[in-house]
Parts: C-alpha cells; structure tokens; sequence
C-alpha cells in the first residue's frame, strides 16, 4: 500500500517555524508562495515579534489572511538599526512589486531649472536626471509646464538667454528672442557681462523667494537712468518691473510661512488610493502631481502613506519639511531615514490649523477630485475593453494591448515602434522604440521591417517569462495593415510557438478615411465597425497613437543623423571638445584639413588629443 506524499506546509504552521531560528534584531522579511514568488515584503524592529504575528491562526484582515495562508517559505535580512530596515524594506518594494504591499507605480523623475556655471553669460534651461552638469539647480517642479512658465517670467524679468551654446557662439545678431524682449542678447554684446551677471544672480534670487530686494533696485536703476535722460534704459527698467509685479500678483496665492516643504494628502475610496503631491520651494507653489499606488480593500490610510513616502524618496531628495493629510505608522522612524538622505533634519508634520492646514486641505481635495476622475476614468475603460472583445470575438477582455507601427522615410532612419494600453488606459512607461538593424532589409520593407521587431520583442518575452506570470505577454497585438501584415504577422508568432494571442489589422478602408477603417482577422472575414461605435473611436486613438510615438521616434533618429559628424567617432571627443572644434573651426571637414599645430591651438584640446584627431582623418585618408 502506497501513502500519498505529504503535502508542504503553509500558512501560519510554516511560519511557526520560522520562529525558532529567529532573535529580537531588527531586518527586513519576506514572505514567499510555492513558487518562491514574493507576495510582501515588511520591516521589523525586533524580527522575532514582528513574524510571530502572523504565525497566529485567526485574527487578520482579510488581505493579510489570504497572504499568510499562501505563504509556503520565508527569507530573512538583519541590518543594524531600524532605520536601515525600513530603507531596506522600501527598495526591496520597487524591485520586487509583492502582490500584498501597497506599491507606488510611477517612478518619474521631476524637471529642475538650472543655471549653468558659464563664467561670462550663463544660461538658464530645463534639466531632468542626474545632475551632472556644473550650475545651480532649482526644483523639482511637478511638470514640464509648470517648468515652462517659471522659465517663461525669468525670460520676460530677467531677459536671460536659453540657447544652447552652439547657437550662442555661432550668433551675429540678435534672434526673435530680443526682438520680443524675451533676451537681452548676451550673444551679440548687447549687454556687458557684468551686467548680464547682475541679471543672473536677481534671477537666481527669485528662484530663492527673495524679490523685494530686486524690484526696489530695478526702481532706484529707473530712476537713475531718467535723470541721466536715458529713457530707452529707463523704459526697460520699467517693463521689467511692470512684468516682476505681474509675476508677484499672479502667485498671490503663494504660502508665507511655508518656504520649503511637500505637502502630501491622501484620499482612499473603494479600495483605491490617490496621493497628491504639492511642491513648495522658496515660499512658491511649483506644482503638483497626482499618484495612485497599488492598495487592498482593507489597507489603512497610516500604512498607505507610510509606503508611499518610503518608496517616493527612494530616489529623490526630500526637503527639510513634509506636510501630510494622515499620521504615519513610524514618524519618527521616517524622519531620520530622510535626514540621513538629506544631510539634515527632515520634519515630518500634521498640522492642525493654520496655513499648513489650509495647504493640506487644498491638496485633500485635489486628491478627492482626482481620484473621481481617475475612478470614472477606469469605469469607461472596461467598458470599452468589453466592447473590444464583443467586436473582435475575444475570449475575455483584453488586460494588455500592444500595438506596433513603422516609420521611415524612403527606407532611411527605419524605426519601429510598440505602444501599451490597458485596464488604466496608455501605459506609457512600457512603451518601446526599435532601431531596424536589418542590413540585408530592401529599403521601405514594411513586413521586414514588422518580422524583426515581432521577433527581438518575443525572443526576449520567451527567454525573460516562458511561463507569462510576469503580466508582460499581451492578449491582444493591434497591427498597422491589412490582410498582408496581419497574414506576416501570424507566420512569425508560429515560428515562436505562440499561436494563442489574437491579433487585428487596422487598416483604412474606403477613400482612407478615418471612420471607415476595416479590420482584418486570421481565418476570418474582413470586418467594420459602425461609424459611429466608441469601440472604433479607441481603437482609432490606439492606431494613432501608435502613429504618433513612431514617427516621434523616427524624427529624433533623423534629427540625430543630421547632427552627426566625423568628429562622433573619434575617440576622446566628447560633445563639450567637438563644440569647441566646429567654433574653431567652422566645420567637421575644416577639422579633417587642419594641421596638427592648429589643433593644438584649440581651447580644451590637449597634445595628445590633437595627435589622436589628427591620426583619425588622415590615416582614413
């Protein structure tokens, strides 16, 4: 007689075990399903305490009953202190995404201003990433727009250049800039540096909060300038003291006592969470950013912030000061996390009553307000996702939807290009652009084009997730083309395998008008939409879209072709030593015919660089 093997303990009897092997020091913990996939991820000042709480067979929320019961295994980390767990904790989070934690899904950079290090006529620009480059920067701001209209009143009080600098060695008269009054043409001497340095510094100084100084300065120069009968002079002063105040009038809505914080509030409806963000900086609203974590039906608003703020400052820098809506579960714990990022002491406030209170309630309601939206916004989705699989015979309503496009122009820069959408509408931080390699494509082969990118896409799906757990594999692919890209199409999946996904052509029926589109199916009869079916208008959006992102792409290769020279090719020169060549010299060809003294004469450019530039084009001949 045989007995049946014994099953694998789960739940809260293998975590029971767990407790034998553990101390009272503090780490982070993971819990792990039978597959070894992690399904949460948590910290503990005293590691022993923390897990024999879920090694109790009752008295859970239902979110973490459902995890300890598919609970097959656990790891453990210690770290030192309290503070290194929770820091620990919140990057393990972003890595692994477990199914129980509440996860903070955008991980966008914010845009800064900066003010390069020039010695003469620094410029001011927008700058997102690292900051590598030599200057001052100010931020973050929560939007490209927010960054825009900041530098939009610097240009119009300040008359501060944005040109490259290419653009303003290369100048010999003033641009459309100047003649607006946007800039001071620093690049054709229309203000002395030392002026140009003033403007600078007053300009930095609005960043800063500090424009009462400037305005009576501006005054005092109006004055001036009026009794030497310098009235062109003086009427500039007074533009630009008529545009400071319209600046200071238009952020009359501008904190007092608040000079620099984020004020974060959190609004939990129906098993959802909107988090919005407000950037304050230099007693300034710069914007502010909305954020819908990932959260369970019985999840708190202490635990939700918590992990929010743990995850959101991973990579960025938090000021001195954070406004919340709701108490945290470790305040304290939180704020010497931040202050060891930061250099510093980071507070951490629920204020009252008061400004900071108003300012709380201010972003409270834009949190209220976004999440509606976003909630109506989602409503509408899976609506249209049911009439996707109504229309097209689709087993169940499609939860990713990959659409692919070309884009060249007579064979040359090809591109191709792969846009998302799904139960939350574009998800743009998945979308992926490919560079044709194809050398043995004809020019302009759309279907080569198509195989190679359908190839390098499922060779990576096979070999990353052969068991498609990862939620990467779409269950729709929407092509660009008829009956011959989709009859392409399906010969490629059948050499991966993968005959299981279905897929349409798009194509322009009648007279290629939009509304009159005709879909193509494998094995099936060629289709329409009525015109007026809002599954055929999202459908016509995903199409264009796709349009869109492609021949976005496509443009910035060109633009870069354009742009090259011989000089990209030579070892050692960097972009800052080949602006300084072309100025020199004029020209990449000009480089190539110069003689080796002349490029040693060149600013930046050492003995040994000239001797390799030199060696470059004249061993090519």
């Amino acid at each position: 007689m045989t007995t049946a093997p014994d099953k694998p303990l789960r739940g809260h009897k293998v975590i029971q075990n767990y407790l034998k092997t553990l101390d009272s020091s503090p780490g982070v913990y993971r819990m792990l399903d039978g597959e070894s996939r992690v399904l949460y991820v948590g910290k503990a000042r005293n590691l022993r305490a923390r897990v024999s709480s879920y090694a109790r067979p009752t008295g859970h929320s239902g979110r973490i009953a459902r995890m300890i019961a598919a609970t097959e295994a656990m790891m453990f980390l210690t770290t030192k202190t309290e503070t290194e767990a929770l820091l620990l904790e919140q990057n393990l989070i972003k890595q692994l995404k477990p199914k129980y934690n509440v996860l903070l899904r955008d991980d966008k950079s914010f845009p800064n201003i900066l003010v390069t290090a020039s010695a003469t006529y620094p410029q001011i620009k927008k700058h997102r990433g690292a900051k590598k480059e030599k200057g001052n920067y100010y931020g973050p701001f929560a939007s490209a727009g927010a960054v825009n209209r900041t530098l939009n009143q610097l240009q119009r009080v300040f008359l501060l250049r944005d040109c490259s600098d290419s653009m303003f060695e290369s100048r010999t008269r003033p641009c459309l800039q100047h003649q607006i009054k946007r800039c001071s043409a620093p690049c054709v001497g229309r203000i002395t540096p030392e002026d140009y340095l003033q403007t600078v510094q007053d300009a930095e100084k609005f960043l800063c909060g500090k424009t009462t100084g400037i305005q009576s300065r501006l005054a005092s120069e109006m004055a001036a300038a009026s009794e030497a009968m310098e009235f062109e002079r003086a009427a500039a002063l007074r533009d630009r003291i008529k545009a400071l105040t319209q600046v200071q009038t238009a952020q009359g809505i501008n904190p007092k006592g608040v000079a620099e914080a984020d004020v974060i509030a959190l609004h939990l409806e129906n098993g959802q969470a909107c988090v919005q963000v407000f950037f304050i900086r230099a007693n300034q609203n710069w914007g502010n950013h909305d954020y819908y974590p990932r959260v369970g039906d019985d999840v708190e608003p202490p635990e939700v912030l918590e992990a929010f703020i743990g995850q959101f400052y991973d990579t960025r820098e938090p000021p001195p000061q954070l406004i919340l809506s709701n108490e945290i579960d470790n305040p304290d714990l939180m704020a010497d996390a931040l202050s060891g990022k930061l250099g510093r002491k980071v507070e951490i406030l629920v204020p009252q009553r008061g400004e900071k209170a108003e300012l709380v309630d201010g972003a409270l309601r834009n949190a209220r307000e976004s999440l509606a939206r976003k909630m109506a916004e989602s409503a509408t989705q899976t609506r249209l996702l049911q009439g996707l699989a109504d229309a097209f015979d689709l087993p169940a309503p499609p939860t990713r939807i990959e659409v692919y496009d070309n884009s060249h122009i007579q064979g040359t820069n090809e591109v191709g290009a792969m846009i998302v959408a799904g139960q939350e509408g574009l998800l743009k931080n998945q979308y992926r652009k490919f560079n044709i390699r194809g050398d043995s494509l004809t020019p302009g082969d759309d279907f080569g084009m198509m195989k190679e990118v359908l190839t390098r896409r499922f060779k990576r799906l096979i070999k990353e997730d052969p068991d498609r757990k990862s939620g990467t594999w779409p269950d729709l692919l929407l092509i660009d083309g008829g009956a011959g890209q989709v009859s392409a199409v399906a010969s490629i999946m059948r050499e991966f395998g993968v005959e299981d996904i279905p897929m349409v052509g798009v194509a322009k029926g009648v007279d290629r008008d939009a509304g009159k589109e005709e879909f193509y199916r494998v094995g099936k009869p060629v289709m329409a939409l009525r015109h007026n079916d809002p599954v055929l208008y999202f459908v016509q959006r995903l199409r264009d879209e796709s349009h869109r992102f492609a021949i976005g792409t496509h443009r910035a290769k060109r633009a870069k072709a354009v742009g090259a020279t011989p000089l990209d090719d030579v070892p050692g020169v960097g972009a800052a030593r080949k602006r300084a060549l072309l100025a020199h010299f004029g020209s990449a060809k000009a480089v190539g015919r110069a003689n080796l003294s002349d490029l040693k004469a060149v600013e930046g450019v050492s003995g040994a660089l000239a001797e390799t530039i030199y060696a470059y084009f004249h061993e090519r001949g």
